[in-house]
């Protein structure tokens, strides 16, 4: 970014999303300052960066957001789309190396560069550079992704490090069997927190909405929307509290029996679960 005028004798620009200044005139001319004069810092211009500075923080957030949604979703992105957002920084920097796959749903690649005709450069799991130009791509769920091992394995030869967690994505399968007409999960239930405020304070901090008594996730599986849910606790309820159950709804707000939830939503649900419970208050001493 180009280095602006601001007061007598000094120089402004975002380094590495901070301000910074440097001297304009003397014998330090074009030297970088370790910190903000105090004569710089009600300067309207500085003011000015430190805004832009919150708004690109917000804007990769965001992008990240997005990308971790068609994800999440597996939903088919446009070639097209890719290609017009590959310039800005902040989507390539949440879009490079996520695992795609084109028309052949066997052909897993990691993507490299997007062109502005709409070709695709993705390094494919031989270790070679391919174009690809399908209509659409998807960025699939690890738990869809078949030889998952592998992939992890291939990714980390190559040095692959994901700004949107995809292929180290933690996942969970839905076990063989489960009861007919089950329709949730204890294995997260029972973690003891403080409160009902700290509880949901986790569960926004993880990015889940929290609506109610539940901390919720919402995943397109298969192309049907179904939300995950876990029971935190009726809302200002003040005295310590557990996580509850986890169970899984349809668009409608119905109950989904666990033999019908998809493999993404099943993952998705239990990631959420395990996360939250983490959290927990952990017993110390001997009576622990």
């Amino acid at each position: 970014m180009a280095w602006l005028a601001a007061g007598e004798g000094y120089e402004i620009a975002l380094v590495e999303g901070r301000v910074a200044a440097r001297s304009a005139t003397g014998r330090t001319a074009g030297r970088q300052l370790k910190t903000l004069p105090k004569a710089l810092k009600d300067h309207p211009e500085v003011d000015r960066l430190r805004r832009l500075a919150e708004w690109l923080d917000r804007h990769e957030a965001a992008c990240a957001a997005q990308v971790d949604s068609w994800m999440v979703s597996s939903l088919p992105v446009p070639t097209e789309l890719l290609a017009r957002v590959w310039p800005d920084e902040a989507w390539q920097s949440a879009l490079r190396d996520v695992a795609v796959v084109g028309d052949d749903p066997d052909e897993v690649g990691f993507l490299r560069d997007a062109t502005a005709s709409g070709e695709l450069k993705v390094v494919n799991l031989d270790g070679e550079t391919v174009r690809l130009s399908p209509r659409t791509v998807t960025l699939p769920h690890p738990v869809l992704l078949p030889d998952l091992d592998d992939v992890r394995d291939f990714a980390a030869e190559l040095g692959i490090v994901q700004r949107v967690e995809q292929i180290h994505r933690a996942t969970w399968l839905k076990p063989g069997e489960v009861a007919a007409t089950a329709t949730e999960v204890r294995d997260y239930a029972g973690g003891a927190f403080p409160t009902r405020f700290s509880l949901a304070a986790r569960a926004t901090g993880l990015g889940y909405r929290v609506s109610g008594g539940y901390a919720t996730c919402k995943v397109r599986d298969s192309g049907t929307g179904t939300e995950a849910a876990v029971w935190i606790g009726e809302p200002y309820y003040e005295d310590e509290t557990t996580t509850g159950a986890l169970s899984w709804h349809d668009e409608d707000g119905r109950a989904v029996r666990l033999t019908e939830v998809g493999p993404v939503a099943w993952s998705e649900g239990m990631r959420m679960a395990a996360a939250l419970y983490a959290g927990r208050k952990i017993e110390e001493g001997g009576d622990a």
